[in-house]
């Protein structure tokens, strides 16, 4: 029962409405508009960025503090304290894993990495130059092909079984369409390795030799995946829990994720670091552009600086800079041209007073492009990582939905096309 109430007079029959305010644990209040429709009324909110479109446990954001919580744990200690497998069982479960329950679940996700032979054959099909996001978008969805098993989106089991497969396969086939692009043979994944550590063995390790893992990279790895777990009801994961709502199963609706992760608005930001620094191209050349980017004419725009949601700091950036410069200096790369550029306007962006007035500061995405860059992984598959990092988070959404007795999703318009018409044969039009 609502404890507070709001009241909408609707002018043109004078007809007052009682809508229910409903408060969560954290966050602004949301009125319950759903006694609108019969009235004949429905809200209009182009992009759902007013509208709350379901209720959730798993991720809370507050863009002015700068706060991003997984099940009420700051995003700074998961990232600093924890690996990216104990955040999926904490996203999944709702709490953090004994020793024990860790161990069965590091151990579950192990023996799901591999995947069926016959699904290589698919790379086939495709052009040695295909996106690696067409080729996700594709070997994801045809997962259901293969795990029958684990279709029946209303058994729990079932549901755990196909995350169990969705988080351990993940690795496995981004670094085969890597590995397809440049002609080298799938590598394997590793039971003695972690998850970080199996993911850049299969990226770029060869049957040659054996694979050899910096600790400082496989860590920063790890970072990247866990900072980019989930983050709340973003267009990818309203698009998962929209298919999801339909019934669909669950490669299916992870597949309409990733197609949506790869429009540019949203999963590209890091790949578009790297193109701005390719722009600039020199360290001296960035008093030039720092101008671009005051000038209110021009179009130029320093990517990786601010973020729509996080309106005063990212707080998954403090801990991405650090890693960075960890990265950095592990790879002896402090001084390489690119890498100067890109830490010139770090600190540009830090410290000029522009920037801190309009709250430019350096976000998850330029510290994360970075790294990328810096570890040898081309910018095509930037997105592909974020894919892989986000697939736990799209899974905790659609599996929290699927338990739930939730509707299919069914948006409104506010329509302005024609009225009714009466059809005019051809020979009189």
């Amino acid at each position: 029962m609502a404890e507070k109430k709001a009241q909408l007079t609707i002018s043109s029959n004078n007809t007052a409405l009682e809508l229910p305010i409903y408060g969560g644990t954290m966050g602004p209040d949301v009125v319950d508009v759903r006694s609108l429709t019969a009235n004949n009324l429905f809200t209009y909110d182009p992009g759902f960025v007013s509208t709350a479109a379901c209720e959730s446990k798993i991720t809370y954001i507050d863009g002015e503090k700068g706060q991003l919580l997984h099940r009420g744990y700051p995003i700074e200690e998961l990232a600093k304290q924890s690996d990216y497998l104990e955040v999926c069982y904490l996203l999944l479960n709702g709490e953090l894993p004994s020793e024990k329950e860790k161990q069965l679940f590091v151990e579950t996700v192990t023996q799901h990495t591999m995947v069926n032979e016959q699904l290589t054959h698919f790379y086939n099909g495709f052009r040695r130059d295909a996106h690696p996001m067409a080729i996700m978008c594709g070997v994801v969805g045809a997962l259901s092909a293969f795990y029958h098993d684990s279709l029946n989106v209303h058994d729990a089991r079932h549901r755990e079984v196909a995350a169990y497969r969705l988080i351990a396969k993940m690795p496995t086939m981004a670094a085969m369409s890597y590995k397809y692009s440049i002609g080298q043979p799938f590598m394997h994944p590793r039971n003695d390795l972690s998850y970080s550590e199996n993911f850049l063995h299969m990226m770029f390790g060869t049957p040659c030799e054996e694979t050899k893992i910096s600790p400082t990279i496989a860590r920063a790895m790890d970072q990247i995946f866990i900072l980019h777990a989930d983050h709340e009801q973003n267009a990818s994961t309203s698009t998962v829990r929209l298919a999801g709502s339909s019934g669909a199963n669950p490669f299916a609706c992870i597949a309409a994720g990733i197609a949506t992760l790869w429009g540019p608005a949203h999963g590209g930001a890091n790949e578009a670091v790297l193109d701005m620094l390719t722009e600039i191209g020199d360290v001296s050349r960035v008093g030039e552009y720092i101008a671009k980017a005051k000038d209110k004419n021009d179009p130029f725009r320093l990517m990786g600086f601010g973020h729509r949601v996080y309106k005063n700091f990212d707080p998954r950036a403090t801990v991405m800079r650090e890693s960075c410069h960890q990265v950095l200096k592990e790879l002896n790369m402090e001084n390489d041209p690119l890498f100067k550029l890109a830490l010139e306007l770090e600190t540009i962006a830090r410290e000029d007073e522009y920037f801190i007035k309009k709250k430019l500061y350096p976000n998850v995405d330029f510290y994360s492009g970075i790294i990328l860059k810096a570890i040898g992984i081309p910018t095509s598959m930037f997105t592909v990582i974020f894919a892989l990092s986000r697939t736990v988070g799209w899974i905790a959404h659609w599996d929290e939905m699927m338990g739930d007795s939730s509707r299919i999703g069914r948006p409104r318009q506010l329509y302005t096309g024609s009225t009714e018409r009466t059809f005019t044969p051809m020979d009189k039009r």
